[in-house]
């Protein structure tokens, strides 16, 4: 099986620091959702692993965030493309919890219910946390400028081993060039 997992704000759509709290806040960043869309044609599965600490935050409510992604998936649907599942962890920082990035337990839950490894699987993100959590289980850590991505790179210079690429697109272009 040929897989890509994607983090979500800053990778498929624009970030806010005002978190996505809405179907209507949700603007998919240019080029993301065709390059999901061209993954799926080359016979990747997609899986999008998100922090979405805005519920516990009390700022959007599980019905608020499945519009959100259904809003995605119809999204990337009418580009031809299709997001297998999302994986979120819905806690704040300090609650301990074992899902949220950079912690492995959602990547875990990846695993499982996919009857996968992750080794060698590229998981795109934009944060330090994504890097972290991607190294833990390890997957191939992508790092896109898009979102936080640039500031994440001038806070963290010792990330120089990582692939850098400037948004989701970009990486897609790189991936498929390889593998054809």
């Amino acid at each position: 099986m040929k897989l890509v997992l994607l983090d979500r704000d800053g990778v498929i759509n624009e970030e806010s620091e005002n978190y996505i709290c809405s179907d209507s806040d949700w603007v998919p960043i240019e080029g993301s959702i065709e390059a999901i869309a061209r993954l799926c044609q080359a016979d990747y599965r997609v899986v999008v692993v998100t922090n979405q600490s805005g519920i516990a935050r009390g700022l959007l409510t599980l019905e608020d965030l499945h519009a959100i992604h259904e809003r995605m998936h119809q999204t990337v649907a009418a580009s031809g493309g299709r997001i297998d599942a999302v994986f979120i962890c819905p806690h704040k920082p300090d609650d301990d919890c074992n899902c949220r990035k950079p912690r492995p337990g959602m990547l875990h839950s990846v695993m499982k219910r996919l009857d996968i490894e992750l080794a060698g699987v590229p998981l795109v993100g934009d944060s330090l946390r994504d890097v972290q959590s991607a190294m833990v289980v390890g997957a191939t850590p992508v790092l896109v400028r898009s979102g936080h991505g640039n500031r994440t790179l001038e806070e963290n210079r010792h990330l120089e081993n990582i692939a850098v690429f400037d948004d989701l697109a970009s990486f897609v272009d790189d991936l498929l060039a390889v593998v054809d």
